[in-house]
Order: structure tokens, then sequence, then C-alpha cells
């Protein structure tokens, strides 16, 4: 074997990213279904970008080169595993507002970023876990719930709330709010909005309010209207599936049989 020969068998082969894995880490601002969707590169990349870097990439997506949305057109923010909070939520809002566009939904895996976010109006989904971390369960493993999900602020008309597990609300859901939980919902407040429980598939669900006056429950794949007549006083009640749809009670009469039992 020659020396030449020798070290060519040395040199590590170098193999050039991907496409895929260049625009992972980078910001990128597209149409979707008729929507606009900005996603934010992942923060648990190896080469994740931070804020800064971000931020900079973010503001050149937004200025350089054609605009081809129209004015006023809103934005979902696909935030993935990115921790994002108050002032920075706010910071990206305001770049999109300098260029017409406004920040509707933000979507997340972070419940941190989910908080920070419906706290400051905007529609919150927070996200299941990747499915590669799903995959590892045993077969026979229902998937689990994510953790419940606290938020001290009313919901008001206009901002939806989704969660893969259960949703805890210390305020009030106005009417026109929407809350989605794979879990329950507990309103420690008045509900007066859209709440579904149970989204995928749990008849076993609660909806539990200290005032309920909804304008739709729905607990899985049931539906309850609001009630015609609104009573002149008001007690904790609970929501919870039977055989003939969706029965509200007094929470002091809710069994408690009925929670231990629960899976």
């Amino acid at each position: 074997m020659t020396s030449d020969s020798a070290h060519s068998e040395l040199v590590p082969t170098i193999t050039a990213p991907s496409p895929e894995a260049i625009a992972s880490l980078q910001v990128r601002l597209k149409s979707e279904e008729g929507r606009l969707v900005l996603t934010l590169p992942a923060e648990g990349e190896p080469s994740a970008l931070n804020w800064s870097d971000l931020w900079i990439q973010l503001k050149q997506r937004l200025q350089g080169g054609d605009r081809f949305w129209q004015p006023n057109t809103t934005v979902d923010l696909m935030a993935a595993d990115r921790l994002l909070d108050g002032r920075q939520l706010k910071a990206i809002a305001d770049a999109l507002w300098e260029v017409q566009l406004q920040l509707r939904r933000v979507c997340t895996t972070r419940r941190q970023t989910a908080v920070a976010a419906a706290t400051a109006g905007y529609c919150v989904e927070q996200q299941a876990p990747p499915v590669s971390a799903i995959n590892q369960l045993p077969a026979a493993s229902p998937v689990p719930l994510a953790e419940p999900l606290y938020l001290q602020m009313t919901v008001r008309s206009g901002t939806e709330i989704r969660h893969p597990g259960t949703v805890v609300i210390l305020g009030d859901l106005n009417p026109g709010g929407n809350v989605i939980a794979d879990g329950d919902i507990l309103v420690w407040g008045r509900l007066r909005g859209v709440a579904h429980a149970g989204a995928s598939g749990n008849t076993k669900c609660l909806i539990v309010a200290l005032q309920m006056e909804p304008t739709q429950l729905r607990i899985a794949d049931s539906v309850a209207r609001a009630p015609t007549t609104i009573p002149d006083r008001f007690y904790p009640e609970v929501a919870y599936v039977t055989p003939e749809g969706i029965r509200i009670t007094k929470a002091a009469d809710f069994s408690k049989s009925q929670f231990i039992s629960k899976p």
C-alpha cells in the first residue's frame, strides 16, 4: 500500500447537510392552507439558534424580499420546543405588526410558553410529546396525558386554548372563548364559553365550574347546549357523561366514587 492510498483512507468523509437539516435551523414563513405559518427552529437541536440569532433571522425574513401576504393577515406561530416568555412573544408580535401581520395562535410543546401565550391573550395549542417518545411505550399502554395546564386569567372572546391534558383556569371563560382539553376542564370562575373535555375520546372526563352558564359543553363526542333559563342562584357544578348524554349536577351531590373510578 502506498503512502498516498493510506492517507486517502484516513481522511474522513464529510457529508453536506441535507436541505431538510438546513431548513430546521432557520426561521420560516410560508402560506399553508390559506393561513400564514411562522416556524421557529427547535431549541433542542445541537446547533439551535439562541434568541439573539433567532431575532436577527426573524427580522431579516420579515423585512427582506417580496411580501407575499395581504395586510392584516393572521399568523400561526409554530414554536416547537422553544421556550418563549411574554417579553419575547411581544417582540415577535410587534415585529409582525410592523409588516402588517397579526399574531393569532401559538403552537408549542412547552407548558411555560403555552402559559405565557395564553396570558398574553393569544390562542394556544399545546401539542403532545413527539411521536418518537410515544412509540417507546408498550403497545398496550394508553398515551399519557400531558401535565395539567394552569392559567390564572380570563379566557376572552376569540381566544382558544388547546391542551393534551387537564386545563385549570383560575378566572372566567367568557362567551366566544374556547377551551379544548384531552383531560378535564376546571374553571374556578364563570364558564360561559365553549368547553370540550376528553377531546381525544375519553368519556370519563369532567367539566367543573363555580358558575356554569356555558355556550356549549362537550365531553368526548357528547354535546350539551346552553340551558334555556339561567338560574337565580349559582353553585359549583360538574358536567359528566351518562348513557343518556351529558348531565350537570351540583358538585356537592357528585359522588366521590365517580372520581375514584376514573382511569
